[in-house]
C-alpha cells in the first residue's frame, strides 16, 4: 500500500473521540472489512468534527504530525490496514 496523501484514520476500537493532527482527512470508520464508506471531512477553521457515519468526534491536537493520532493506532498506516 502506498503512503496516503490525504490521512486516513479509523476507530476499531469504538472510541468516542479521536484526537488528530490534521483538518482535512479520510475516516473509514473500522478497518476492512468492516469500514463505513469512505468519507472525506474537512474540519475548516473548527477544532473538532463529529464523522456523520460512525459519530467519532475527532479533535484536532496543533502538536501532531498530519498523519497521526492520538492513541496511534488509529492512523490508518500501512500496518494498520494489514
Amino acid at each position: 500500500m502506498t503512503d496516503h496523501v490525504v490521512p486516513h484514520f479509523h476507530n476499531d476500537a469504538g472510541l468516542v473521540q479521536i484526537e488528530i493532527g490534521a483538518h482535512e482527512f479520510m475516516c473509514i470508520g473500522a478497518k476492512p472489512p468492516f469500514d463505513h464508506p469512505h468519507v472525506f471531512l474537512d474540519m475548516g477553521s473548527e477544532a473538532e468534527i463529529i464523522c456523520p457515519y460512525c459519530s467519532t468526534l475527532y479533535k484536532h491536537n496543533p502538536t501532531l504530525d498530519p498523519h497521526t493520532a492520538i492513541p496511534a493506532e488509529c492512523a490508518l498506516t500501512e500496518a494498520a490496514a494489514a
